[in-house]
């Protein structure tokens, strides 16, 4: 940002968005005293009445649209709850006012779309960072952690098996879970190792039983840079003996094995007289949890000038990861996700106008430049 956030007042909160996640995000808003709720736009202005009376908050101004309310409540950033297709508009409405955006995943509906964000971002120099909320888990940062102590690492394997009966979007998509909920995990595992994909190889598949219109299981095996390799395992129709919502983690490296049910604290074996120092150097400490880690670090972000996780530029690795697996599933082979990216960059520069084009011209790769 070129400008820092008012430090001797809340700063203000616009929430577009009053579904079931929305309604998370309000509760969440109000709970912080670093931030003040000015506005809540959706589409059924009944919802967000619904939301706000339900909250005890039935003073707050509503209306349908971002645009609507802008003018009239003067927020200092907005937070984007939309569907994943609502999410390019809204997002780009409010980086064009000059207003930071803080937005649940997935960045945006198309690699495509998340690229054109990153380039608004950039243009109009204004903070737009993606709430990956499970990376804001205290153990999540312990595994990390332990990790460091293992040496080179070899592989990092995380399962994933839930049976939830959700309806709505999520029954009727095409890909429910890589796209809906897999990219947690894929973001997760690009934290834990701190290295980017170089490929995948996948295949997605619908178990006789499940009741979902897409594949809802999948395999995964990610190159990551150095040589590392991610496996991801995961079933959303799989009753019994289900995992932690933030799956199942084992890390395997030179010195030993690191474990994380996704629950409780991640536990370490080293071999004896095989230990690595610790890395005195890792910076990571516990954070708040969940989206209120996520809006925390947001807050702290603007006021301070400081990057956060999950800024665009970074969460689209993330989301690059989720396309290429889908490609992969497609094409029955493995894919390279410079080719995934370079694709997505030439559609991106194709549609982009004004300063967006710009911003997107002067990259000197396909990946948002650092």
């Amino acid at each position: 940002m070129t400008e820092s956030a008012p430090v001797n007042r809340p700063l203000r909160a616009l929430l577009v968005g009053a579904g079931g996640m929305g309604r998370g995000w309000l509760r969440t808003i109000r709970a912080y005293d670093e931030v003040e709720l000015v506005g809540v736009a959706d589409l059924n202005v009944a919802t967000a009445k619904a939301a706000l009376d339900e909250a005890g908050a039935s003073e707050v101004p509503v209306g349908q649209t971002l645009e609507e309310l802008a003018d009239a409540v003067a927020p200092d950033f907005v937070v984007d709850v939309t569907i994943p297709e609502a999410h390019h508009p809204v997002t780009m409405e409010a980086l064009r006012r000059g207003l930071p955006v803080l937005g649940e995943k997935p960045l945006a509906a198309t690699l495509t779309e998340a690229l054109e964000l990153t380039a608004a971002a950039q243009a109009y120099d204004r903070l737009f960072m993606v709430s990956q909320s499970r990376r804001y888990n205290g153990h999540l940062f312990a595994y990390r952690r332990q990790l460091l102590r293992l040496g080179r690492l070899g592989v990092l394997t995380a399962e994933f098996f839930k049976a939830p009966h959700f309806g709505g979007f999520r029954d009727a998509m095409d890909h429910p879970l890589v796209l809906d909920m897999a990219i947690h995990a894929f973001d997760s595992a690009r934290f834990l190792l701190d290295a980017d994909p170089v490929s995948v190889y996948c295949e997605e598949y619908n178990p006789p039983w499940s009741w979902y219109a897409g594949d809802a299981a999948t395999t995964a095996i990610f190159e990551l840079s150095g040589g590392l390799r991610y496996v991801y395992t995961g079933s959303w129709c799989s009753p019994g003996q289900e995992t932690s919502w933030n799956a199942s983690w084992r890390a395997s490296g030179e010195h030993g094995t690191a474990r994380w049910d996704g629950d409780g604290p991640p536990t370490l074996e080293i071999v004896e007289g095989r230990e690595a120092a610790p890395n005195s150097d890792d910076p990571s400490v516990d954070p708040h949890p969940g989206i209120a880690g996520s809006l925390r670090e947001f807050v702290a972000a603007l006021r301070t000038g400081s990057t956060p996780m999950g800024t665009a530029r970074d969460n689209v690795m993330s989301l690059a990861m989720v396309h290429a697996a889908i490609a992969s599933a497609k094409a029955g082979g493995r894919v390279h996700l410079a080719d995934i990216l370079e694709q997505a960059y030439t559609q991106a520069r194709a549609q982009a106008t004004g300063p967006v084009a710009d911003a997107l011209a002067g990259w000197t790769s396909v990946s948002p430049p650092g």
